[in-house]
C-alpha cells in the first residue's frame, strides 16, 4: 500500500515538472533558426526540443531496422542469429509444454495421451533422453510391452541413459519370469550403479532364487560397504546365506566343508535356530558334545524351539528317560516360563511314565493357549493316568480342530512353510521367515469345535451311577457278550480316534514321537 502511494506521488511530481518545464519554454523569447540549402526554418524553444526528440527517435528506428536487415541476411546464410534463437526458443517452449502435458497424462493414467505428447515433445526438443523415457513408461501403462522394450533398448546406446534402459528391461524380464536374463541385467545394472539400493535388493533376491549363495553374500557385503544395510542385520542375513550354502554343500556330500560353513553361520548369528541345529549336528558328528551343548543352550535362551530340543536330545541318544530329564533340566532353567519348555518337559515326563508330573509341567497351556500339540499331550496324559476312553477321545477331538501352533511364517506375504528356508517360497524374499503362530490357523468345522466332544467323547469322565442289582440276562445277550466282537459304536469311535491321532502336528523330539505311538496302540487296544 505504501509503495503504491509512493509511485503515485512520483508520477504526479514528474507531470508537474514537465508542465513547469513546458510553461518555462513557452515564456522564453527567441528561438532556433535553421538555414539549409536555401531553406530557413524558425522554431520556438519548445518546438526545437520536440523536433530534436523526434530526430533521435527516427535515428534509433533506422538503426534497429538496419540491424534487422543484417540479421535477416545472416539467417538466410544459415548463421545463428537473434531471429533463429527466437524461433528455437519458441520450439523449446512448445516442446517442454508437450513434455509437461505428457508427464501429467502419465501420472493420471492416460497412456495413449502421454505417448502422443511424448512424440510431440520429441518433434520440438530432439532430446531422446527425456522423451524416450516418457514413451517407454507410457507404453508400459497401455500394455504395449514391445514398444517399451524397443525404447529401453534405444536408451542403452547413450551412456547417460544406459542405466535407465537396463533397469527398465530388468523390470520387464522379472515380470515375464525370465529370471536368467533378469539376473544378467541386474548384474549389469549393479556394475553401472553399485550404490543403487533397489538394484542391490533385486540382485540379491535373484541370486538367492538361483541358489547363488556366494554371489548373494558378495552383494550383501556390498550393501554393507555402501551403507544401505545395518551391521547387525548384515550379520544375520550373512549367516542365513552361509547356512543355505552349507545345506547345498551337504547335499553334494562335501561333509567337511558343510560342517565348516554351518559353524561359520552359527558364529555369525548364534540365535538363528536352523544354524544352531546344523552346527550342533556338525559338532555331534565330530564327537564335540560340549560344543554342541553350548550352541543349543545359547540359541534356546534366545528362542526355544522344537528343533533345538531334538538336537539337544541327539547329543545323548542312548540315555534313559530319567537321565534325559535330568540333563534337560539345565535347558529348562534358561526359559522356565516359555510354552515350548513346558511342552518338552511334559513330553519327557510322559516318556518317564510320570503322568502327574507331566500334568504339572504342562500347566494351563491346554486351556489358555490350546493347540494341536498341547491337546495331544493332554490326551496322552489322560490315557497314561487311566482316564476313560471318552475323555481321551474328547481331547483328541479338540486337537483335530485346534490351531497347529507356531510355524515358519513369511512376514512379507504370510505364507506358511513346513520347514525353514532362507527365502520365501511364495514371494521369494530373503530373511522373512519367523517362528510364530499363524493367524486364523484353526480349521473351520461345519458343526463347530464345541460339538466334537459331544460326538466323539467328553473332556471329563462321567460320574458313575449307583450300581443296581444284576438282572437276569437273556441267552442272546450272553452270546453277544461272550463273543469278541465289539459293538458298532465302539468301532466308529476307534476309527475317529485313529484319524485324530494321525492328523496331529509332528512332535518336536524323539520322546514325543514314541509317546504318541504308544498312546495310539493303547487306544486301538
Amino acid at each position: 500500500m505504501l509503495w503504491s502511494v509512493i509511485k503515485i506521488v512520483v508520477f504526479l511530481g514528474l507531470i508537474l515538472a514537465a508542465s513547469f518545464a513546458a510553461m518555462h519554454l513557452l515564456s522564453l523569447e527567441g528561438g532556433v533558426r535553421i538555414v539549409m540549402a536555401g531553406y530557413e526554418v524558425n522554431l520556438t524553444p519548445l518546438n526545437a526540443i520536440i523536433t530534436l526528440a523526434l530526430l533521435l527517435l527516427t535515428l534509433w528506428l533506422l538503426l534497429k531496422l538496419g540491424a534487422l536487415l543484417v540479421a535477416l541476411l545472416r539467417f538466410i546464410n544459415g548463421d545463428e542469429t537473434a531471429m533463429s534463437r527466437y524461433f528455437d526458443r519458441n520450439r523449446q517452449e512448445k516442446g517442454y509444454r508437450a513434455l509437461t502435458e505428457g508427464m501429467m497424462a502419465l501420472a493420471s493414467g492416460e497412456g495413449k495421451l502421454a505417448m502422443s505428447r511424448a512424440a510431440r515433445a520429441e518433434k520440438y526438443l530432439h532430446k531422446p533422453e527425456l522423451t524416450n523415457l516418457l514413451t517407454a513408461q507410457a507404453a508400459e501403462l497401455t500394455g504395449d510391452r514391445r514398444t517399451a522394450e524397443e525404447v529401453y533398448k534405444r536408451l542403452l546406446k547413450d551412456d547417460k541413459t544406459r542405466f535407465v534402459g537396463v533397469r527398465g528391461l530388468l523390470k520387464q524380464k522379472i515380470e515375464e519370469g525370465d529370471t536368467d536374463t533378469a539376473l544378467k541385467l541386474a548384474e549389469t545394472a549393479f556394475g553401472l550403479k553399485p550404490t543403487h539400493e533397489e538394484v542391490q535388493d533385486t540382485l540379491l533376491q535373484l541370486q538367492a532364487g538361483q541358489a547363488d549363495w556366494k554371489g548373494a553374500r558378495a552383494t550383501l557385503n556390498a550393501k554393507l560397504k555402501h551403507g544401505s544395510l545395518p551391521r547387525d542385520l548384515h550379520r544375520r542375513r550373512d549367516a542365513i546365506l552361509a547356512l543355505a550354502e552349507a545345506r547345498d554343500i551337504a547335499a553334494e556330500n562335501s561333509t567337511i566343508e558343510a560342517k565348516e560353513t554351518a559353524i561359520e553361520a552359527n558364529r555369525l548369528s548364534p540365535h538363528l535356530v536352523p544354524a544352531a541345529v546344523m552346527a550342533a549336528q556338525a559338532y555331534i558328528e565330530d564327537g564335540s558334545k560340549r560344543y554342541a551343548t553350548r550352541v543349543i543352550r545359547k540359541a534356546w535362551e534366545s528362542q526355544p524351539h522344537p528343533d533345538l530340543a531334538a538336537a539337544y536330545a541327539a547329543i545323548e541318544p542312548d540315555e534313559t528317560p530319567d537321565q534325559r530329564l535330568k540333563r534337560f533340566a539345565k535347558l529348562f532353567k534358561l526359559s522356565p516360563d516359555h510354552p515350548e519348555a513346558k511342552l518338552v518337559e511334559a513330553e519327557l515326563q510322559i516318556a518317564a511314565e510320570d503322568f502327574p508330573a507331566a500334568r504339572r509341567a504342562l500347566g494351563t497351556l491346554a486351556e489358555t493357549a490350546p493347540d494341536a500339540r498341547s491337546l495331544t499331550i493332554m490326551a496322552a496324559i489322560e490315557r497314561g493316568a487311566g482316564a476313560n476312553d471318552t475323555v481321551v477321545k474328547g481331547w483328541l477331538a479338540r486337537a483335530v480342530a485346534a490351531a497347529r501352533g507356531p510355524q515358519w511364517i513369511c512376514e512379507n506375504c504370510q505364507h506358511i512353510h513346513h520347514e525353514w528356508a532362507p527365502t520365501c517360497a511364495h514371494c521369494h524374499a530373503v530373511d522373512t521367515l519367523e517362528w510364530r503362530n499363524a493367524p486364523g490357523a484353526a480349521p473351520a468345522m461345519p458343526t463347530g469345535v464345541a460339538m466334537l466332544p459331544l460326538i466323539v467323547g467328553a473332556l471329563e469322565e462321567p460320574a458313575q451311577p449307583p450300581k443296581a442289582e444284576p438282572e437276569a440276562e437273556s441267552p442272546e445277550t450272553d452270546a453277544a457278550n461272550s463273543s469278541g466282537t465289539p459293538p458298532e459304536a465302539d468301532i466308529v469311535d476307534a476309527e475317529i480316534v485313529d484319524d485324530a491321532s494321525a492328523s496331529d502336528a509332528q512332535p518336536a523330539t524323539e520322546t514325543q514321537t514314541t509317546t504318541q505311538s504308544e498312546t495310539q496302540k493303547e487306544t486301538r487296544a
